[in-house]
């Protein structure tokens, strides 16, 4: 985003999509010009937009923007535009203004982002004061791995500090990394990484087993607070984040409802959590244009109009940047103040920790250069009561939903003591796991709707399992229960013991039959391209270099030494039908005799032999395997064939998944279609139970949304039936309870336990792909699709023969020059014109006959006739 000043006009030039900021510049300038309604001096707004990181573009506006006379520049947020930018600022000492993190400010700079020198030192300090032994530190990229290189050079070598890059193919599988973390046995770590891929490396750390109550994670990204951190915040794991601003302040809140204006008026319940959702460069934005409009009132001289192609530079802006740097400001990111270089210091930061609860703000750390110390101040820590004990011989109510393989009903014989034996499946055994570790009695009752939890607003109740959880009727309520946040303000969960996401169910893909040009199948399109192209350009070159290698032309009649012309088998024709005999491997009676011919025939020979052996491969298993057509391939495919194929969707009837894609209609246009799609033919594709789904997905054109564990399940047992697309949504599975329940910790370290120890995996597997049928359909691995050969499969042998026909190339040169040389030296001619004569013969490309030079016509006239005579007779 470029901003830039006048006492007039104000413009900003995004280079990125980024609605927030541009709602932040839009609110700063309505509130300065508000202040002074009752004066001439007036701030007029100008929005453009830049496409994406190109210099050549940000260069054109920023020079466009100074000849409009420009006070200052907030600069862009993209590295190549950001450069750009402030290289030309420093040229021509127009103030600077920055809000991203950076190393390097140029002169005229002025950077909102707190300086990296006082960021180390919070480091080190929380390090410190969290009692940090040994510990590993993660990092992202390059950027990333400045800020820690400056932080990690504070420590000597008597600490062992494990540095690691999360991804470094950028391929968003961040676990083998996470793996060998948790071989090194460190509890302790420090990750600084982007706000984009922090959730998932949390959530991939969850997975691998770094989660658990003994670890710690101290996270440097000052964004932190804008993630939904629900499914850490019941591992136990000590998550410590940092921030630079209070979301309760009443200014945050003010500018959070202004900048989520629209997300609050879809849901009201929203503008509580808008706060913390406020990202920092939303704030610097803030707090940069107001500290720098109240700069300029203090500068008489307004803002000339200057042209990047001329020498002039602006008198007044090195003088506003001093002053700018001088002063000191109270913005909403706290108090402002800069040292000689530009660098914001004297700061304050807020250290919170990841509870229970939510966030919790922990200890006040601040940079006083005047007192040269750093003080931390944390609030005592209040053990947690221990209620292991309290669980021993407690009764618990479990409500449970007949719905496989959480729960079903069983044959049980007439000797049974107890209605639990009643049951089994999935959440019986999980409870029974945890009655076992804690020591408590439990009796099972049914929800007979099989609702799981939704609320009423005509009646304003909850109604289903969360509902009577809340009426009491049930102490804990265990099924394919999805945490929410709705849900998680009416009841308490414990920590997920499923995670899971929504994807489709569908019919398999049909087999296809077979087409006319089924032999053409076992390569792709782009192959037979390159093989069409490949056999012309080798013919080609074959009959080139035939014409000018020397040895290809051969005297026509053996027994007269000095014949009056050559010819040459490798005619145009001749060299097509030679490279067509090879791709069929037949074989032809012509015969190349140069080395560079003879290096391309072969080449050639090499490279059909490859691709004849591919394609023989590949076409029995195209001839033994049909290969499937599927419908669609992801959501967005079906969204756009559903009515040309007449598919159908529908989801659970009151469940999460209904919800989601009304509240995700604002990230893709499609979630908002399907969705509508739904509520109007809520009669026909919503189902109150997923059975029926299910049932539907196996004898219609009907595309079930439910979530992956149950599409895993069915498909283990109906084989006609399979999974489409990736997950649209990440969610888990949780045992609900009545708000502030005292043994929900104990559960959760219960479930913690299980996780580690991989009963909770045991027992998926056991209730997947064991009972009740799992495990009846085929593994489709033995069964792949047959799949049409890519340039990336054979990629190598085309190289191949480039090459030799490249080396072909410089020996029919080489061997050129040396005919040459040698027919120069026999007959006394001029190299040059030796040379220019077979030249002019060759590329006249008019007939297979070579007439032999002049030159070597005379020599062969000055020999005694004798001599030739008798070399006949010998």
């Amino acid at each position: 985003m470029i901003l830039f000043f006048q006492y007039n006009i104000a413009g900003a030039l995004f280079d990125a999509p980024d609605p927030y900021k541009e709602r932040a510049f839009a609110l700063v300038i309505k509130e300065l010009n508000s202040r002074h309604v009752h004066s001439t001096y007036k701030i007029q707004a100008v929005v453009e937009h830049l496409n994406g990181d190109d210099p050549l573009e940000a260069m054109t506006a920023t020079c466009s923007l100074m000849k409009q006379g420009v006070a200052g520049i907030l600069g862009p947020t993209l590295e190549h535009n950001f450069r750009t930018v402030q290289s030309i600022c420093d040229d021509k000492d127009i103030p600077y203004l920055d809000v991203r993190w950076a190393d390097d400010p140029g002169t005229p700079t002025i950077n909102f982002y707190p300086s990296q020198s006082a960021l180390t030192r919070l480091y080190v300090d929380v390090i410190a004061a969290w009692g940090f032994g040994d510990f590993v530190v993660l990092y992202d990229n390059a950027q990333s791995l400045r800020r820690i290189m400056s932080f990690l050079e504070t420590y000597d070598e008597k600490h062992k500090i494990v540095l690691r890059q999360l991804d470094q193919p950028d391929s968003g599988d961040y676990r083998p990394v996470l793996k060998e973390v948790k071989k090194t046995g460190v509890m302790q770590m420090v990750l600084d990484c982007s706000v984009g891929i922090l959730r998932e490396v949390l959530i991939q750390a969850q997975q691998v087993g770094l989660m658990s109550d003994k670890h710690t994670f101290f996270i440097t990204n000052l964004d932190l607070h804008t993630l939904d951190l629900v499914p850490f915040q019941y591992g136990g794991t000590n998550i410590t984040g940092i921030r630079m601003f209070d979301p309760q302040s009443p200014s945050i809140q003010t500018l959070s409802r202004g900048i989520f204006a629209d997300e609050i008026q879809k849901d009201p319940v929203f503008a509580m959590l808008a706060p913390y959702r406020l990202p920092l460069d939303v704030v610097l934005v803030i707090d940069a244009t107001e500290a720098f409009v109240e700069t300029l009132k203090e500068i008489p001289d307004v803002a000339i109009p200057i042209d990047c192609l001329d020498s002039e530079r602006w008198l007044s802006g090195l003088t506003i940047t001093n002053i700018l740097k001088g002063k000191q400001f109270s913005g909403l990111s706290g108090k402002i103040s800069f040292d000689s270089k530009g660098y914001r210091n004297k700061f304050a930061i807020d250290i919170f920790e990841l509870k229970e609860g939510g966030i919790t703000k922990a200890a006040n750390w601040s940079d006083e250069r005047s007192v040269q110390k750093m003080m931390i101040t944390r609030p005592p820590q209040i053990e947690e009561e221990d209620t292991r004990k309290t669980l021993k011989d407690t009764s618990f109510r479990v409500l449970i939903s007949l719905v496989e393989p959480f729960a079903r009903y069983k044959k049980v014989s007439s000797v049974s003591s107890s209605r639990n034996d009643e049951y089994e499946g999935y959440a019986i055994d999980l409870i029974h796991e945890l009655s076992l570790i804690e020591g408590f009695n439990y009796t099972f009752l049914i929800q007979v709707d099989k609702k799981n939890g939704e609320f009423n607003p005509a009646k304003e109740e909850w109604v289903g399992m969360i509902g009577a959880i809340i009426a009491n009727k049930a102490d804990l309520a265990i099924a394919d229960l999805t945490i929410t946040s709705s849900r998680q303000k009416a009841v308490d969960f414990t920590t997920p013991f499923m995670n899971l996401g929504i994807s489709i169910l569908y019919q398999k893909p049909r087999k296809a039959p077979p087409s006319f040009f089924s032999f053409a199948d076992p390569f792709a399109l782009e192959i037979w391209r390159l093989l069409a192209l490949a056999y012309f350009s080798v013919s080609l070159v074959l009959f080139v270099l035939g014409r000018i290698c020397a040895s290809e032309w051969t005297n026509p009649y053996p027994c007269i030494e000095e014949p009056e012309f050559l010819v040459n088998q490798l005619s145009l024709r001749n060299c097509f039908w030679f490279v067509s005999g090879s791709i069929m491997q037949q074989g032809t009676e012509i015969g190349p005799l140069a080395l560079s011919t003879r290096l391309v025939a072969g080449i050639w020979w090499f490279f059909t032999l490859i691709m004849v052996s591919s394609y023989t491969a590949n076409l029995a298993v195209f001839l033994t395997r049909e290969t499937p057509i599927p419908h669609f391939n992801d959501v967005f495919e079906l969204v756009q064939n559903a009515e040309a194929k007449n598919i159908k969707w529908g989801a659970k009837k009151s469940g999460s998944t209904v919800d989601f894609f009304n509240a995700s209609r604002d990230r893709f246009a499609e979630y908002g279609q399907i969705y509508d799609y739904m509520m109007a033919h809520a009669d026909d594709v919503l189902v109150e139970d997923p059975t029926q789904g299910v049932e539907r997905a196996e004898r219609e054109n009907y595309a079930f949304f439910m979530e992956i564990t149950s599409i895993e399940y069915e498909i283990q047992r109906r084989c006609n039936l399979t999974g489409v697309g990736r997950l649209l949504d990440e969610k888990s599975y949780g045992i609900a309870m009545r708000k502030n329940s005292t043994y929900r910790n104990v559960l959760s370290r219960a479930i913690l336990r299980l996780q580690h120890s991989g009963k909770l995996t045991e027992l998926q597997r056991k209730w997947w792909e064991e009972k009740r049928g799992g495990g009846f359909c085929e593994s489709q691995d033995s069964q792949m699709e047959a799949t049409a050969l890519n340039l990336t499969s054979v990629g190598g042998v085309f190289w191949v023969t480039i090459g030799g026909v490249i080396l072909a190339v410089v020996l029919v040169v080489a061997e050129l020059i040396l005919h040459v040389v040698k027919v120069s030296i026999q007959t006394k001619a001029p190299f040059g014109q030796l040379l220019v004569e077979e030249f002019r013969f060759y590329f006249k490309f008019s007939g297979m006959v070579k007439p032999v030079p002049r030159a070597q016509l005379e020599m062969a006239s000055r020999k005694p006739s004798e001599e030739r005579l008798s070399r006949v007779n010998n």
